[in-house]
């Protein structure tokens, strides 16, 4: 490198934006993605030894992909090469493969290749690679936001190990923003920035988990608001949403206005009111609530307040408390949106929680009492002896698969704790067991 190539460097990453200023150097600044990058996971060590194989990074934008490929490059002892599968061509990754094999034939070295949105290359270009993958000329690290198993090579998913990056808790993005506050070198610090808590609070809530996203925001405003008395930029709440332009919504998640809005939402999708769930909704994802509380209260709802009224209720709200860890925001405010509206409309009963919580109840009101004998285990050596199974009736072996037996002990025998009502589906349950007891006593 002649002087002025580094002149054009250093230029260069002083005038990059903040958030690729302060990308980390070494593995253990990098803040987040703690399910893989603890010292006992398994990506962390294979990185500290320098031993990686093919992987493929996956998660939504501005949760450590390219900074955990970065790490790579300055900790390895390979040769590291980086392309952009949106600019980048056959040609390019002829020239990168030509200088692997040199490499390795010559000095044993290996090459890792980082492509960048590599789910833009289509599937020929996917399939140039897959060879030199195999071989062992080039080690592969891909970085994708799509779902890989749709859009990569199922060959080179083969041969690849699939890493998925969560977006960035709340904690993680305020830690970020104050790490570059207070760096002078490669922060805003020489600023001498006075952030509010509330700022900062925003700022990471609206982020979405997105640390980009929250750090080009706090240096806009740092570098847009005219200096105070003592030569320091303040980013207050008001600067804050203005850098962002988003409006901040009143809620503090450790107060009140948390636990109410989430009552609301609640007693909305109880209420069957779909309108005002949804509405409930939008003010906890406009404040920056977490998509996986939100996707936890659907579940809780869909069992405790719809239950088997609408036994489907359940399956929805769990795929879509999957598909929003896939899918981040802003796409799974659609996902939590549909699950909301859904169990909203769904026809309502608690019957399976008031019978758990009558079951456990009982259970821990009366003293302990034995399983029936008929129903005890029996397969082990001396269990008929012990007159263990003996009288078991097997339901299979009768009409309708159902026998009349004694199932509860014998000093709980009458007792009903799930009473289906005749909401839904649960009224086809009822009139089934109706049903069947009728038939099994003629």
């Amino acid at each position: 490198m002649d002087l002025f190539d580094y002149m054009r460097q250093n230029t260069q990453e002083k005038e990059s934006p903040l958030a690729s200023r302060m990308r980390p150097s070494v593995l253990d600044d990098i803040v987040g993605q703690k399910h893989i990058l603890q010292k006992d996971k398994m990506l962390y060590r294979a990185i500290t030894a320098d031993k990686l194989s093919s992987v493929i990074f996956y998660g939504p934008p501005g949760t450590g992909k390219t900074t955990i490929a970065k790490v790579i490059a300055n900790t390895t002892s390979s040769i590291f090469c980086q392309m952009n599968a949106t600019v980048a061509g056959k040609k390019d990754m002829e020239a990168v493969v030509k200088e692997a094999k040199e490499q390795l034939g010559m000095y044993g070295k290996k090459t890792i290749l980082f492509i960048d949105e590599i789910h833009r290359f289509n599937k020929g270009q996917q399939d140039y690679l897959l060879p030199f993958v195999e071989d062992g000329t080039l080690v592969l690290i891909g970085a994708t936001t799509e779902n890989p198993y749709f859009e990569v090579n199922g060959a080179l998913i083969s041969r690849s190990v699939i890493f998925e990056l969560r977006p960035l808790e709340h904690e993680d993005i305020k830690e970020l923003l104050l790490r570059a506050a207070l760096d002078k070198e490669k922060g805003m610090g020489s600023y001498h920035p006075l952030v509010s808590e509330d700022a900062l609070d925003f700022l990471a809530g609206v982020s979405g988990g997105d640390a980009r996203k929250a750090l080009n925001a706090l240096e806009l405003g740092i570098l847009t608001t005219p200096v105070n008395e003592a030569g320091q930029v303040e980013i207050t709440l008001d600067v804050a949403q203005e850098c962002i332009q988003k409006k901040a919504v009143r809620y503090d998640k450790s107060g009140d206005n948390h636990y109410d809005t989430i009552s609301a939402f609640i007693k909305s999708m109880r209420g069957s009111d779909p309108d005002a769930a949804v509405y409930y909704l939008a003010r906890m994802l406009e404040a920056g609530e977490s998509i996986t509380f939100i996707a936890r209260r659907i579940m809780i709802c869909a069992s405790e307040d719809v239950g088997n009224a609408d036994p489907n209720a359940l399956s929805v709200a769990v795929n879509a408390s999957l598909a929003i860890e896939r899918l981040g925001m802003p796409e799974a405010r659609i996902v939590l949106s549909q699950a909301a509206a859904y169990v909203a409309c769904a026809p309502k009963s608690n019957a399976a929680c008031v019978a758990i919580d009558k079951a456990m109840q009982c259970v821990r009101n009366q003293s302990i009492v034995s399983v029936p004998a008929h129903l005890q285990d029996a397969h082990y050596q001396g269990a008929k002896k012990m007159g263990r199974g003996l009288g078991y009736l097997y339901a299979h072996d009768f009409e309708n698969n159902y026998v009349q037996q004694q199932y509860l002990p014998d000093e709980l025998v009458g007792t009903i704790f799930y009473e289906p009502s005749d909401n839904g589906y649960e009224k086809e349950i009822k009139r089934h067991m109706a049903f069947i007891k009728e038939e099994a006593a003629k």
